[in-house]
């Protein structure tokens, strides 16, 4: 049972090139989606400090609900990819409606959240008066698209799980498209636009008032909504889903099917929730160190994110790659298929540390002026080509996992890890040190814990992914026999 190289080398000349064209359309949306958070810090940040501040204070609320949503919503493609590849199309249409009634409820539960619930959080992080009023308000007018992005989402998880991940990028592209003219407008008031347009300028949109950060709510809710829509009509027209007629025949919800999508998708979202918060809480553990080591440690990190994209969009291809295979009865081919994908994986973040490598010093100077940001940030880099290879390799292997739709061992290994592993070892190395052996490493020991847990989630994903791989092969020759 063992992994032949030979057995490796055809299924890699057959296999990588479906999964990175699957893989490039996720990257370019994952992009465009990041690209909407810049111009939101961006724009407000030219407003006025206050409203950047809401913005950014608001954002830590309502982006770790969103991304829970995704991650649980992302149950639907292995599940969709397994009934694809066993030919099983007529089944994919309920379950994609029954994604649809899970996020809908997602949705209307994460608005009202957003809407009742803020304030107390505010108070209790003491956030100052002024901002917290602008935070609520752009919370509050967010929670409108919250519902819309669910749908979105879910259709996405659909529309990936049978291998057409290119309009997600595509309709990512027309969310940012109006989330720029948006924000501006809202952000800044019909004034600036006359600023720009000057008498040609419609006098509706002349006498819109500056909105400042609830503008900025109001432009992402509008884009969610125009993404979800532009979905929705996407999958409706497009011959590209062949004999899925989606929108025909709509089902109730049946609790059956409900149970399955949620005993899948639930642990994706909760191990996304534990990554993301695993970094909020290391921002908030340095930001005693100083603002130059906050700094350092947000360019270095902001940098760093967005090479890990291409990674990250290979781990989820990987997912409908190996689905396929599963799906088709064929266990040896998804073990090669796998562990294929994780080599690619691997190829994308040894060439991710030598751009880090090379670019480092000239991309660090576009981010800050400050020399000692610059000094701090360079000396962070190094540790964060070795954090490359182990989160390249980690989503790799939770990507395969998934594929077999294993994930609830993906949320616990992602706890030990993350949690025990990256933050616990990282907040010991970085305040306490070792005793008389080490000194306390500041920023650098967080970072070196980092490295620690993303090491110790990949060894252990990739253990899991041996056994499992091995058990579905005895499964299947059990089966023939």
């Amino acid at each position: 049972m063992r992994v032949l190289p030979t057995d490796l080398l055809s299924t890699s000349r057959r296999e990588s090139g479906p999964l990175i064209r699957l893989a490039l359309p996720i990257c370019g949306a994952q992009l465009a989606q990041a690209g909407m958070s810049v111009v939101d810090i961006m724009m407000t940040g030219r407003h006025s400090a206050t409203d950047l501040a809401a913005v950014s204070v608001g954002a830590s609320l309502w982006m770790p609900l969103m991304l829970f949503m995704t991650g649980t919503l992302m149950g639907l493609t292995p599940i969709v990819a397994h009934l694809l590849g066993g030919n099983r199309r007529q089944q994919i249409r309920p379950n994609v409606h029954q994604a649809l009634w899970i996020g809908v409820v997602m949705g209307v539960i994460s608005a009202i959240l957003l809407w009742f619930c803020v304030a107390p959080v505010f108070r209790w992080m003491e956030v100052p008066e002024a901002v917290a009023q602008q935070a609520q308000a752009y919370v509050g007018a967010v929670a409108f698209g919250m519902p819309g992005v669910a749908i979105f989402l879910s259709l996405r998880a659909f529309s990936d799980g049978v291998n057409h991940t290119r309009p997600a990028l595509w309709i990512s592209l027309i969310g940012l498209a109006v989330n720029i003219p948006s924000n501006y407008l809202l952000i800044n008031g019909g004034e600036a636009v006359v600023t720009l347009f000057g008498s040609a300028t419609p006098a509706l949109i002349a006498d819109i008032p500056a909105l400042g950060a609830w503008g900025c709510g109001i432009a992402t809710a509008l884009a969610m909504w125009v993404m979800s829509l532009a979905m929705m009509l996407y999958t409706q027209r497009s011959r590209a889903y062949g004999d899925i007629e989606l929108w025909q025949s709509p089902s109730l919800p049946d609790m059956a099917v409900i149970r399955e999508l949620l005993f899948v998708g639930v642990p994706i979202g909760v191990a996304i929730f534990v990554e993301v918060t695993l970094f909020t809480v290391i921002a908030l553990f340095i930001a005693s160190l100083g603002e130059i080591v906050v700094s350092a440690h947000q360019v270095a990190l902001n940098y760093t994110s967005l090479l890990f994209m291409l990674p990250l969009s290979l781990g989820m291809a990987l997912t409908v790659r190996v689905g396929n295979t599963l799906g088709r009865g064929d266990a040896h081919l998804a073990r090669l298929v796998a562990w294929n994908g994780i080599l690619i994986a691997f190829g994308v973040a040894v060439l991710n540390s030598v751009v880090l490598w090379f670019t480092a010093s000239s991309v660090i100077a576009l981010y800050t002026h400050n020399l000692e940001v610059q000094a701090l940030t360079l000396s962070l880099i190094g540790l964060a080509m070795l954090y490359q290879v182990s989160d390249s390799l980690q989503v790799a292997m939770a990507g395969a996992l998934r594929g077999y739709k294993d994930t609830r061992v993906i949320m616990l290994i992602t706890l030990l890890a993350y949690w025990l592993v990256g933050l616990g070892g990282g907040h010991l190395l970085g305040d306490y040190g070792l005793g008389s052996w080490l000194a306390p490493m500041g920023v650098h020991g967080y970072w070196i814990g980092l490295v620690a847990g993303l090491t110790v989630a990949a060894v252990l994903l990739g253990e899991r992914l041996r056994r499992r791989s091995r058990r579905m092969i005895v499964k299947m020759h059990q089966s023939e026999a």
